[in-house]
């Protein structure tokens, strides 16, 4: 080892001690966390059933939780001094207050709704019991609910006082404080006048958004400091199956989560996973295929534990968990403590969630349209800026679904048509090579390696004299994919389809199944499920047909590898058993794009004189030809193969001679 060398790793050993020395936590910062874990864990053990008697129970460590029933004035007034009254500093949707009654211990339903959700409120816990979405449907034709009891939602707030008393707020009955105006609903957690706990909706017109505040009024001398900054909050759900496909249904629904001016992040689909969030988190999203469940904070939440969960239960898929610390905020001229949030409970549709950051500064943008699922990130675009919008025009103009998907087939292929007719010439002088090319084939027919170099060698002669590439016809496929690719994503996240039917398919968002059975068949349900998509049928047929032509026109004569030959007929009847679980959207459109293909190829056929592309090929003989790049390069590598091939005949021939 040279002095440099030792001298190099000296000095980076030497920075690594001093970037650990400096970010290590100061003594201070290690017991306040020490002191947060062991509050948390403290408070968990000292959970109780609701049926124990209604005191307050010290747990081993002297921390306190209390249980349902007790007297809140044991919490509100622990380690404090009663404030004065702060109620005329607060700012109320509610027109009044008074009317105040004694909190019964019945569960009482309030209902908030507008033209698109119908949200059911319950006195225990004063939480979100239900969500409806006024407008849409299951796939059983009921109502669709996103959660509607206390088995399928949760919601809870945690506070602290001064001698570690936990307030569990699922625990206790709220008084409602309705406004005049319907809109908005107080849900009270009152000691006295001067002391309480309001949880507060508000539910504008036409909207799926829900603003959603807490206030804790004349506690701030009472909550233990780390309740004055930190709410602990829990949100749990259960996913109910909407849609007819299940599976399918599972692939589309997983946790969206949004750092604070970062990018959108979201957690796998396919199994059971939990991340434990240490950067500020602005928003998640608990989302099923076409529906989602988002809690966005007004400031952002800190050390969040998400989790999500597969289900095996028939009328559920997921079950996600998010437990977070939510910052409040402390009134400096009264004794109130607040944080802010809005719940958007609504569809997962790219223009509704993109209307949200309208006129929003770059980095105060929520970008909840992320949460639509158009593809990778290199391909996406192609469905923001242009699939999405024209598809959004035609369907303002009232046409039926299956009309539009035509139109918009039809604009692709138009679209892409310079492309796929550049492709076509390159193929047909291709073709009007190949009894030149089976000449060569002839000259050299050895299967030896210098046999083949030397007819590889004559072949690329060949396209240089007259001026072709083999990779022309490759290059404008590769260009037309993007759009491809793009309506394959942009049709299973389209929830415009959602209830749409065409001809037999009563649903262009799911599978149509004219064909269906019950119970197992061996392979054929593991691929194919107990249905068979006719549109999918009808798809594999047509491209099986177009394969099988294309094959026999577009030969070129060129050899291929065995077991090649029948390749691209193979990935057609492949592509049945992979999109028959595919919405009946999809191969529709599919359908219609291979019918499409088949009268252009046609047309193309019919009016392009092969003839004259070979009587052009053969005059680009005569004239003087430059290679190109490529062409160039890759004649010299034929050559240096040749020459190595050439030597190791000659060293081998040696070798056997010697022996």
């Amino acid at each position: 080892m040279d002095k440099n060398t030792i001298i190099g790793l000296l000095l980076i050993t030497a920075i690594i001690i001093g970037f650990t020395i400096y970010n290590r936590p100061s003594k201070e910062q290690i017991e306040a966390e020490k002191h947060r874990r062991d509050s948390i864990a403290q408070v968990d053990a000292a959970r109780a059933p609701a049926d124990l008697p209604t005191t307050m129970t010290p747990d081993t460590s002297g921390e306190v939780a209390m249980k349902q029933g007790s007297d809140l004035k044991d919490f509100f007034n622990a380690g404090q001094t009663v404030q004065t009254s702060v109620s005329d500093s607060l700012t109320s949707p509610v027109d009044s207050l008074e009317g105040l009654q004694v909190v019964p211990k019945t569960e009482e339903k309030v209902i908030l709704e507008n033209e698109k959700v119908r949200i059911v409120l319950n006195t225990l816990g004063g939480r979100i019991q239900s969500v409806q979405m006024k407008d849409q449907f299951r796939y059983t034709g009921d109502s669709l609910y996103l959660f509607e009891n206390a088995d399928e939602s949760r919601f809870n707030l945690d506070l602290f006082n001064r001698n570690s008393v936990r307030l569990s707020t699922e625990q206790e009955f709220f008084t409602p404080i309705r406004s005049a105006d319907g809109k908005s609903v107080v849900m009270r957690l009152q000691s006295s006048p001067e002391q309480y706990i309001d949880f507060v909706y508000t539910l504008p017109a036409n909207e799926y958004m829900m603003d959603f505040d807490v206030r804790v009024v004349g506690m701030k001398n009472g909550l233990h400091p780390e309740s004055l900054t930190n709410f602990r909050m829990n949100w749990e759900q259960k996913v109910r199956q909407q849609e007819k496909g299940r599976q399918f249904e599972e692939r589309f629904s997983r946790i969206h989560y949004k750092y604070d001016q970062q990018d959108v992040q979201k957690m796998s689909e396919s199994r059971n996973e939990r991340k434990e969030l240490s950067e500020p988190l602005k928003w998640f999203a608990f989302k099923d295929q076409y529906f989602s469940s988002v809690i966005i904070g007004e400031k952002s939440f800190n050390n969040t534990i998400l989790t999500s969960e597969v289900l095996s239960d028939s009328n559920y898929t997921k079950k996600y968990k998010a437990e977070v610390w939510v910052p409040g905020e402390i009134s400096a001229d009264s004794d109130l403590i607040s944080a802010g949030f809005k719940y958007y409970f609504g569809p997962v549709h790219y223009n509704t969630l993109k209307a949200y950051d309208k006129g929003v500064s770059k980095g105060a943008r929520l970008e909840l349209a992320e949460i639509v699922y158009l593809g990778y990130r290199w391909l996406s675009w192609v469905n923001k800026w242009l699939v999405i919008p024209v598809f959004n025009f035609f369907l303002s103009l009232g046409w039926g679904m299956g009309l539009i998907i035509l139109i918009l087939t039809l604009m692709v292929k138009l679209i892409i048509s310079p492309l796929t007719y550049k492709s076509f010439i390159s193929s047909a002088k291709m073709r009007v090579l190949r009894p030149q090319i089976q000449e060569i084939e002839k000259k050299y027919p050895g299967k030896e390696q210098e046999e083949m170099m030397k007819r590889q060698q004559a072949t690329m002669d060949l396209y240089n004299k007259v001026g072709v590439s083999p990779m022309s016809g490759c290059l404008p496929m590769l260009i037309q994919m993007p759009v491809l690719l793009a309506l394959f994503f942009f049709f299973p996240s389209a929830i415009e389809l959602r209830h749409q039917g065409f001809l037999w398919a009563d649903d262009l968002s799911t599978y149509d199944s004219l064909i269906s059975w019950s119970g197992n068949i061996p392979l054929i349900t593991r691929f194919l499920g107990n249905h068979i998509s006719i549109f999918c049928l009808l798809m594999t047929v047509v491209n099986v047909i177009y394969t099988k032509y294309n094959m026999t026109s577009m030969d070129t004569g060129q050899q291929t590898l065995p077991g090649m030959k029948n390749m691209p007929i193979f990935m057609s009847v492949f592509m049945f058993f992979f999109l028959n679980n595919y919405p009946a959207g999809l191969n529709y459109y599919y359908f219609l794009s291979t019918l499409f293909t088949i009268v252009h190829t046609y047309l193309m056929k019919q009016f392009i004189d092969e003839d004259k592309i070979l009587a052009q090929l053969e005059e680009n003989k005569k004239k003087p030809k430059k290679k190109s790049g490529f062409m160039a390069r890759l004649a010299e590598a034929q050559k240096m193969q040749e020459k190595q091939a050439r030597e190791q005949a000659k060293a081998n021939a040696k070798r056997n001679y010697r022996g």
